[in-house]
């Protein structure tokens, strides 16, 4: 036991653990500031109420990132696990469909026994990951990775296409890009030609773009809601409709706007005082930006980029096709949600009211995140043991 300790010790990524608890806990002070207004008038009438959820969000996820860093990460694709876990995300999607809970325009949401409110289209990111890498890897131990065609790996696309389906028509469509994101780059990551990558690539776009056409045909007026197509709107021209579906996006470009080069001060903020709707989930940045200025910003955007970056450095020097496929997934997933967070908030592209990665408000997603970081590092160990060998 002690010399299991040693090794974990020795070859711990302690940049990137401190990293993502730095991310956390400014999330958690970042939440506070931004919920009190929301706290004390929709909630439970004190300023705390989700801090104190995020508190115990955080509390919990710590332990899935134990589970993930110190159990040996080649388990978690194994076949055995992909049975269960698939299983479980296909139970969590239907169950949103005949018991969902409806929450910023989307019903993809779940009371899980009572005990929280769980959003299934996070478990499956996390899935397809370790789905698609387990699938893949195991392929190619038969026959090499460079050498499969799109045909030799038809059953994970097929089972991807079966959650975007189920994403989908929840009008979880923030969701949707960010699982097309996580399969691409993992197919990337295989090691498959670029040539072959290209033909999957190309597969890929053909089934879902006729699978998004029949989410629309089959239910257009759910997805394309007067909501949805106000944010179309607002993203053309958002301040023609500052007084309708404008609102919250001019409000954020206030509140960035306001914060100038060092903010206007920790708790001080004007937008989060019933201007922004909901402003410790999607819209958090805004809040960042008016009460710690540029700086704040950059300091959430230095220790996104540098978890990204470390996560595609770690999948560049493993030798380990596995490792590397879900060292790719995870970053990738970080990175694509982030984009699609910080360009909804800047006008870059519509809202879709997707959270940020370990700052904003939610327990399923720091959960998970916590989790996928915790194997994250536990690929960091693994290729520095690699380098000794």
């Amino acid at each position: 036991m002690k010399k299991y300790l040693n090794y974990y010790v020795k070859n711990f990524d302690y940049p990137l653990f401190f990293t993502y608890l730095f991310l956390c806990l400014f999330g958690l002070v970042m939440i506070y500031s931004s919920s009190i207004m929301v706290s004390i008038v929709e909630e439970d009438g004190t300023s705390t109420y989700y801090y104190r959820k995020q508190l115990i969000n955080l509390i919990i996820a710590s332990f899935a990132f134990l589970v993930g860093a110190f159990f040996p990460y080649k388990h978690f694709s194994s076949k055995r696990i992909m049975q269960i876990l698939l299983f479980l995300t296909f139970i969590f999607l239907i169950w949103v469909k005949i018991d969902g809970i409806e929450a910023g325009g989307a019903r993809s949401w779940i009371n899980l026994f009572g005990l929280m409110n769980f959003q299934p289209s996070e478990f499956a990111k996390l899935f397809i990951i370790l789905y698609f890498a387990g699938a893949f890897y195991r392929k190619s131990l038969n026959n090499p990775m460079e050498n499969l065609e799109p045909n030799n790996i038809v059953y994970p696309i097929l089972v991807w296409l079966a959650i975007i389906l189920f994403v989908g028509t929840e009008t979880d469509l923030g969701a949707v890009l960010i699982l097309s994101g996580i399969a691409v780059s993992v197919v990337a990551a295989s090691g498959i030609q670029f040539k072959k990558f290209i033909k999957f690539f190309t597969v890929l776009i053909g089934f879902g773009s006729a699978l998004i056409g029949l989410i629309i045909l089959v239910k257009g007026s759910e997805i394309l809601t007067d909501n949805r197509m106000g944010r179309i709107k607002s993203f053309l021209n958002p301040f023609e409709y500052e007084s309708g579906s404008s609102y919250q996006i001019i409000n954020g470009y206030i509140a960035i706007g306001s914060g100038g080069l060092e903010g206007v001060g920790l708790g001080q903020s004007i937008q989060k005082l019933g201007y922004l709707p909901e402003p410790q989930t999607d819209f958090i940045m805004a809040i960042i930006a008016e009460e710690l200025g540029i700086l704040g910003v950059i300091i959430v955007l230095g220790g996104l980029g540098f978890i990204i970056i470390r996560a595609l450095i770690i999948a560049l020097k493993t030798k380990d096709p596995l490792a590397r496929m879900i060292a790719a997934g995870i970053g990738s997933w970080i990175a694509v949600q982030s984009f699609i967070n910080l360009g909804g908030l800047s006008g870059l592209i519509p809202l879709t009211g997707v959270t940020l990665p370990f700052i904003s408000y939610g327990g399923t997603s720091i959960l998970l995140l916590s989790f996928a970081m915790g194997v994250l590092i536990n690929i960091s160990m693994y290729v520095k043991l690699e380098k000794k060998l």
